[in-house]
């Protein structure tokens, strides 16, 4: 199985989060977006441990089953196709999470997260993890 991360479950997976540990130990690849990169650098910048957290990060990436995921012009294609549909049924949710969905199905992964909303997306192969 092949899972994107979403921000919060690369938090959870540092914070020791058992469910969220046990799928990334079973997977056979593990993907970062862009946009998951974009948000926890700027999480990191407004700690007090950036330089801890951005070499944690920078650890974890250069694992040889995880890949950081570049957008390209097919994500920005999904990304139009989701935001119109949510658009139209008046159904929208935070952008930078409807970038990370489009990632996630450009590239065939499940998405794992804990947050409720990516079940609003049609086609999402999402996997939703509890946060407790």
């Amino acid at each position: 199985m092949r899972f994107m991360l979403d921000t919060n479950a690369y938090s959870a997976l540092m914070g020791g989060h058992p469910e969220v540990a046990g799928r990334v130990r079973r997977a056979s690849q593990i993907l970062i977006s862009a946009v998951v990169a974009g948000e926890l650098l700027y999480g990191f910048r407004h700690g007090t441990r950036f330089e801890e957290n951005s070499s944690r990060f920078t650890a974890f990436l250069d694992r040889p089953y995880v890949s950081l995921v570049p957008v390209t012009f097919t994500t920005a294609d999904r990304f139009g196709r989701v935001s119109a549909a949510l658009r139209r049924r008046g159904t929208l949710i935070p952008t930078n999470d409807i970038w990370i969905a489009a990632h996630a199905m450009e590239t065939g992964a499940d998405l794992l997260s804990s947050d409720r909303h990516f079940k609003r997306v049609d086609g999402l192969a999402w996997v939703r993890f509890s946060p407790e």
